[in-house]
């Protein structure tokens, strides 16, 4: 069984996000390391989502782990993160030659039984909102939908889908599967279909030939 949050968690690197995703049904993003301190894009998409959802941060235990924590809490608003921490274990990830500089294991060496611990208890005070009756449950937006809108799987579709985040405000470095589920959580399938035709009928326009 998934921990499910409608939070977003933030880790550290693209080998925590993979770990999660077999534990976790959430958005889940990155940091890209020490990326986040200087990529604006991505600051400002923890930001939003903070403010719209809310964060889980789960880092390692490592100083470096803690640097980035602090950073994104202090970027996002503390009212809207909540820490999950995973313990000091001494251990190397199998893919790794040599352990890290302080020897101890990141998220994605952890159990999977500790890292659920974490965020249940990182979580435990959430308000636990009303289950959405079946009149009301949202449309979600899917794979198919970002193919007919021209945002993936068109060999001339990357042109307009970096003009369409850059019209969301969403940076454009974000994976399919990152994007797919960053505009879940920010939007309904009938707000970004009509922003889509939007932006569509904006490049017509700008793409027409002078007469």
């Amino acid at each position: 069984m998934k921990f499910e949050t409608k939070r977003a968690v933030v880790v550290e690197g693209k080998y925590d996000a993979a770990r999660l995703a077999g534990i976790v049904e959430a958005t889940i993003l990155t940091t890209d390391g020490f990326a986040v301190f200087r990529d604006k894009e991505m600051q400002r998409l923890f930001k939003r989502l903070a403010h719209t959802h809310g964060l889980i941060l789960l880092t390692d235990s490592d100083a470096a782990g803690f640097r980035i924590r602090h950073f994104v809490t202090k970027l996002a608003g503390a009212e809207h993160v909540v820490q999950a921490y995973i313990p000091a274990v001494l251990g190397k990830e199998r893919r790794k030659a040599e352990p890290g500089k302080e020897g101890l294991l990141g998220v994605e060496g952890i159990a999977n039984e500790t890292i659920l611990e974490a965020l249940q208890t990182a979580t435990a005070h959430d308000v636990v909102a009303q289950e959405e009756t079946e009149g009301e449950k949202k449309r979600p937006i899917t794979y198919s939908d970002l193919y007919e809108w021209g945002l993936s799987g068109r060999p001339d579709c990357a042109g307009f889908r970096r003009t369409f985040l850059r019209r969301l405000g969403l940076p454009p470095r974000l994976s399919k599967k990152e994007l797919l589920e960053v505009l879940n959580t920010l939007y309904t399938y009938e707000a970004l279909s009509r922003e889509c035709e939007t932006a569509r009928q904006a490049k017509q326009e700008n793409t027409a030939p002078i007469e």
